[in-house]
């Protein structure tokens, strides 16, 4: 086959395979496709863009998405207008206990429930499907013009390509986004478009180009940059990537008239070469301000940002503190799986081995990418490099390199801002997510698959890329029926019957009757828990009656001295798929139920196992009689774990202290009275500093209705005094405020230094796989009267 049929062949898989994910992924269960499309949809009814409040609750159904630049929103909007969507209520219903972001192991992954009634083909759910098949045609112009950059980078290595094209266009994770309503779409092929017209700005210029020629390609790129920045902020890499293109370019133009000469003359080239960059950067920016100006000055006037992330992130949360390079780095494996493919709300993961897989390909496209660069840099060397150690040398190397290898250099380059740039954002919000890197996709590909082959002979590479394609091909095409599929089907988390053996006959409003229990533990078959533990609970249900509303099932775990659950799993029935108005009478099923015990439970406690109903809108729960609304199914022993302190736990601060044990006393307690706290701590290095420790019991808007912070000399023995491995019990006093209203709080202790500048640096939670996580941790809850 030609290298024009291989091409060819991949666009025309890469249609059918994202066609298959558009179709296969349920409406608005792709990544953030439940606030993408209500944008599209505003627009598409006539109406003006609409303004972002800062606060989550009244910020409408695009949620954060209002601030995101609105052109893919607008094309979207043009091509559905026509369709009436008026039903979008009904079909988009939300579900309100989704894990969305977590991976679990009980389902409730839905952002939202499906009516099995409704029809694909019309209303609302038709333009998502279009919208979505639009954006699969999208996503196949990405593909071609990673090809095409792919060429620019290694003319004569069409393999290098080819095997970009096939990376980008089978990444699990580009096409499951090419298939849902997302504005990356249309970033992705105008970031790509740009960067390929920059490349040849400079590869392609002829000789003696006459000034109506670049001046037309300046005002061209600068279009599609413009487009791209209206569609995406990350696209706004493009711009000093730009100027810099225009440099290089300025400097061939230049050098074609004549050599360099002597080093004063290098200087005065240089100089012109600068102000005619800046002559061409004008240029281009024309058509960049006419087209998405208007967009930046709108934030700028309504937010007082003209990025307006300030409205974006009081919208989305951010990080209770901006993370830090090694906490980015402990976040890379969710970060990679979000690259390869985590699909629905992130939360639906493929296999383990194909990450395995996926991130050894990552690691060898690295080093070999290593190598390959010095490959092609010590070839250019050998032809084309000046001679010599002199300043004037050491230029026009430099020069002359980025200048024969300049596709290279603007892959390298843009890539590098676009990652840089997700960094710098993910350590103000929690969007640690290997998507939104998909912007440079094309760059990416074309590194990583250079990488790979591009240091090979040919005939190798050749066959590489071809077993590369095929695995990839073969995943991609898997995935939608082996992955996103099952996750949306309530048969696929049917428990093990065995468990079923326990009858129950509780009756909820005369339509809902539990008819069986089984329960079991993570670990094994006892009922004897332990802080940690997780324990499974598989319920049978039978419909007695039609219901017209849609109820959820809470299960509890309640610890009787708090009158609260300690863990607790909320869900509508079907693992959160089902709502209970589509059921009929007679109907059967069954659901699982993962309840987590907090490792910082207090043990031992008897703990009531409690299953109920309620309506989340209002709080209704269905009755079961005799005044009840709620069964007690059992109640399992908390029992403490093996240790020498109360309440053993292993919590690792910062690989400095350790938190061993703790006690709290009275856990319910009376407005002015003082809870005692007792924190039993180990040191796991010789400590450097003294450490302050704090405790507060606080509510939900963050008011400390109790508190204490120790300062080093409070203490029997300052932390830099204390040896190794020695348990150290650190006491504390929280008395509770005369007005403090009755509910149940959390209690949160931490320990931090001073800076210099008299603020506070806390230590941060390390995880068992050694992430760093939050800089508090929150002990057993406790209750006012």
């Amino acid at each position: 086959m030609t290298e024009k049929r291989w091409l060819w062949l991949i666009l025309v898989l890469f249609v059918i395979v994202g066609s298959a994910y558009a179709l296969v992924t349920p409406p608005f269960e792709a990544s953030d496709e439940l606030w993408h499309y209500p944008m599209l949809r505003h627009l598409a009814d006539g109406n003006p863009l609409p303004v972002q409040v800062f606060d989550p609750a009244q910020a409408g159904p695009w949620k954060q998405e209002a601030s995101q630049p609105p052109l893919y929103y607008y094309l979207g909007a043009a091509l559905t207008f026509w369709i009436d969507t008026s039903d979008m209520d009904q079909a988009r219903v939300e579900n309100p206990h989704v894990d969305n972001g977590v991976i679990t192991a009980d389902g409730n992954i839905n952002l939202v429930i499906h009516d099995p009634a409704a029809s694909r083909w019309q209303g609302t759910l038709l333009a998502v499907t279009l919208v979505r098949l639009f954006s699969v045609l999208l996503g196949a112009v990405t593909v071609y013009l990673t090809y095409a950059i792919g060429k620019q980078v290694a003319p004569q290595r069409p393999e290098i390509g080819l095997g970009a094209a096939a990376l980008n266009a089978f990444t699990p994770m580009f096409l499951f986004i090419s298939g849902a309503v997302n504005n990356d779409n249309l970033a992705a092929p105008l970031a790509s478009l740009a960067l390929l017209l920059l490349i040849r700005t400079v590869t392609a210029a002829p000789p003696a180009e006459p000034a109506r020629r670049w001046v037309g390609a300046w005002l061209l790129i600068g279009v599609v940059i413009g487009l791209a920045i209206l569609t995406k902020q990350g696209a706004l890499g493009l711009l000093p990537l730009a100027w810099g293109a225009a440099f290089i370019a300025s400097w061939q133009t230049l050098r074609r008239r004549g050599p360099a000469g002597s080093g004063r003359l290098l200087v005065w080239q240089l100089l012109r070469a600068l102000a005619w960059s800046l002559v061409r950067f004008a240029v281009l920016l024309l058509p960049v301000l006419l087209i998405a100006g208007w967009w930046y000055y709108r934030n700028l006037t309504l937010y007082g940002d003209w990025l307006g992330w300030n409205a974006f992130i009081a919208v989305l949360g951010q990080r209770a503190r901006p993370a830090s390079l090694l906490q980015l780095w402990g976040e890379r494996r969710g970060f990679l799986m979000s690259y390869w493919g985590l699909f629905g709300g992130v939360n639906v993961p493929m296999a383990n081995w194909v990450y395995t897989l996926l991130n050894g390909l990552l690691l060898l496209g690295a080093a070999g990418f290593g190598f390959y660069l010095f490959k092609e840099t010590r070839a250019w060397r050998r032809a084309k490099a000046v001679p010599g150690r002199t300043f004037q040398a050491l230029v026009l190397n430099v020069l002359g390199f980025v200048t024969a290898h300049f596709a290279l250099v603007v892959c390298l380059l843009f890539a590098t801002a676009v990652v840089i740039g997700l960094a710098r954002w993910a350590t103000t919000t929690w969007s640690s997510q290997g998507r939104l890197v998909f912007t440079a996709i094309s760059a990416l590909n074309v590194l990583l698959v250079a990488g790979l082959v591009g240091w090979m002979p040919r005939r190798p590479a050749q066959w590489t890329v071809g077993g590369l394609g095929a695995l990839l091909v073969l995943l991609a095409a898997l995935a939608p029926f082996v992955w996103i599929r099952p996750a949306y089907d309530p048969d696929a988390y049917a428990p093990p019957h065995a468990y079923l053996l326990q009858p129950r006959a509780v009756i909820y409003g005369e339509a809902l009757r539990l008819r069986g229990m089984g329960l079991r533990t993570a670990v094994n078959d006892s009922l004897v828990l332990r802080p940690g533990d997780a324990l499974w609970v598989h319920l049978e249900w039978a419909v007695l009656a039609p219901m017209d509303r849609t109820w959820s099932v809470f299960v509890h775990l309640n610890d009787p001295v708090l009158g609260q659950p300690i863990a607790q799993r909320d869900m509508y029935l079907g693992q959160g798929l089902l709502s209970t108005r589509w059921l009929a009478p007679g109907e059967r099923l069954v659901n699982s139920y993962r309840l987590q015990v907090p490792p910082t439970a207090v043990a031992p406690a008897a703990l009531d196992l409690v299953v109920g109903l309620y309506y989340f809108q209002t709080g209704e729960r269905l009755p079961i009689g005799a005044g009840q609304d709620a069964a007690l199914l059992a109640r399992l022993q908390l029992e403490p774990l093996p240790g020498d302190t109360p309440n053993p736990v292993a919590v690792n601060f910062e690989n400095a202290l350790e938190l061993v044990g703790f006690e709290v006393a009275p856990r319910r307690a009376q407005p002015g009275a003082t809870i005692t706290l007792t924190l039993y701590w180990r040191a796991q290095r010789p400590l450097p500093a003294d450490y302050h420790f704090f405790a507060q019991v606080v509510g939900a808007d963050t008011t400390r209705w109790a508190a204490q912070d120790l300062p080093p000399e409070s203490l029997p023995l300052p932390t830099s005094q204390w040896p190794p491995g020695a348990v150290q019990a650190v006491q504390m006093t929280l008395p509770l405020r005369d007005d403090t209203p009755p509910q149940l709080y959390p209690l949160i202790i931490g320990v931090y230094t001073r800076t210099p500048e008299g603020g506070f640096d806390r230590l941060q939670l390390v995880t068992a796989d050694g992430r760093l996580t939050d800089d508090f941790l929150a002990l057993t809850p406790v209750r006012v009267d």
